[in-house]
């Protein structure tokens, strides 16, 4: 049995975040995410198997045991219910809410957890658009297209936005560019140049790193 320490579910989150974003989750791209040094995520990554939380398929990949995908699932319910508390009741902006959860989650009683949630009137997505896991039932963690995918011409309903940068969320808020919102994709430039977008009466360039932060669906036909 793995005691459910801070480092414990840190490591649980990032491999649960890294899996359903469809990247190879090996221990070089662990120690990367987590800022730690490769023999640490050795030590942890052991732990973990002795526990049946992870598995290797392979002598490189690792993968979430559905032991450990339960164990990631509760610690990611906690922390995008609280980054929407802190958003809704709070007013932290929504570049901030993220650090500030990283920093509760490990300390929020199930009790607690209920509370906020029964007070926020069951949310089933936070402040990003990422989907809060149920306390029990089935959960789908559906990133949908990238923006950067999306064709000139074509109307885009964003439905996430990756919080993994909050000074490219920050912007991005500026720009009006939040779940719910549809954008239209007008124009790509040539040669790597940025993608123009209309944003309501707004005419924006985003560059592609941008572009791959956002998540949604293209809705209707053509814009034109």
């Amino acid at each position: 049995m793995v005691t459910m320490s801070r480092a414990t579910e840190d490591y649980l989150k990032t491999i649960f975040n890294l899996a359903h974003r469809a990247e190879p989750v090996t221990a070089s791209l662990l120690a990367h995410e987590l800022g730690v040094s490769s023999p640490s995520v050795s030590a942890m990554v052991k732990r973990l198997e002795d526990g049946e939380l992870l598995t290797r398929p392979d002598h490189r990949l690792l993968q979430l045991t559905p032991t450990g995908e339960r164990a990631a699932l509760r610690v990611v319910r906690r922390h995008r219910l609280l980054e929407t508390f802190l958003a809704r009741m709070l007013d932290v902006p929504w570049d901030e809410v993220h650090a500030e959860a990283e920093l509760l989650e490990h300390a929020l009683s199930e009790r607690l957890e209920e509370r906020i949630d029964a007070a926020l009137g069951h949310p089933t997505h936070d402040p990003h658009g990422d989907p809060i896991p149920p306390r029990d039932g089935p959960h789908e963690e559906d990133w949908g297209e990238a923006l950067a995918a999306v064709p000139p011409g074509r109307r885009f309903r964003v439905e996430r936005v990756s919080d993994r940068d909050s000074a490219a969320l920050r912007y991005l808020g500026d720009l009006g560019v939040l779940p719910g919102v549809v954008v239209t994709v007008e124009e790509q430039a040539p040669f790597g140049g940025p993608r123009w977008v209309r944003v309501g009466d707004e005419r924006h360039p985003l560059g592609e790193p941008l572009t791959h932060l956002v998540h949604g669906h293209v809705v209707g036909g053509d814009a034109s």
